[in-house]
């Protein structure tokens, strides 16, 4: 199975609204280990990124990647709109030469290169109860069954599910950075709302 990258960029919009879904989730995990706003601030941050896709549209994705990037930017709230937005602008190198039928491996190097960009800002490694926690192990998920030659529902299911538990493994993490790390093992017990973030972004990919 094949898909243009129109159609998946409009799978992020399932991901936007799960996100607007879970909003009052995303709080509580933020209030129990840091300032509580990263579900309100994640709402700001997909409202953004959907405006731009309502915006620029479909004719020029790289314009249209930094247009989501820098919506995400522009949402405050903390580290996440940088995050997200280097995300967004990252995805920009990974477009594929045909946009009109996205194999598997198209969209494991479309995401992975989203992982890039935003790595090379936060620098943060998996077991730093971060964002990356969800979103290294779903890319790392895509590629492996990219690698095994598997359909894309296939690989954006396992990607899901590999989300989901690099999420729900924060729970026994220590925090690295933000103001978690000052909370030391109080934090334990609680999954870190960034990698949920991503948890229900892997899940609002597939179809």
């Amino acid at each position: 199975m094949a898909i243009s990258l129109e159609s998946f960029v409009n799978r992020f919009r399932k991901s936007f609204q799960l996100i607007r879904d879970n909003v009052e989730t995303l709080t509580k995990l933020d209030a129990a280990t840091g300032d509580g706003d990263h579900g309100v601030t994640m709402v700001r941050i997909v409202d953004k990124a959907e405006a731009a896709i309502e915006t620029k549209g479909f004719g020029d994705f790289a314009a249209l990647f930094k247009a989501m990037g820098m919506g995400a930017m522009s949402a405050g709230g903390g580290s996440a709109g940088p995050l997200m937005g280097q995300f967004f602008m990252g995805l920009a190198n990974g477009i594929p030469a045909d946009t009109n039928a996205m194999d598997t491996a198209a969209v494991a190097k479309l995401m992975e290169a989203g992982y890039l960009g935003m790595f090379k800002f936060s620098k943060a490694e998996v077991g730093a109860r971060t964002m990356m926690d969800a979103l290294k192990p779903g890319v790392d998920a895509l590629l492996a069954a990219a690698e095994a030659g598997k359909d894309l529902e296939t690989a954006l299911a396992e990607a899901r599910d590999a989300a989901i538990a690099g999420a729900k493994a924060t729970e026994q993490m220590l925090a690295k950075f933000g103001r978690a790390r000052n909370l030391g093992d109080r934090v334990l017990g609680s999954a870190d709302p960034g990698a949920t973030s991503w948890s229900f972004i892997f899940t609002g990919l597939c179809e």
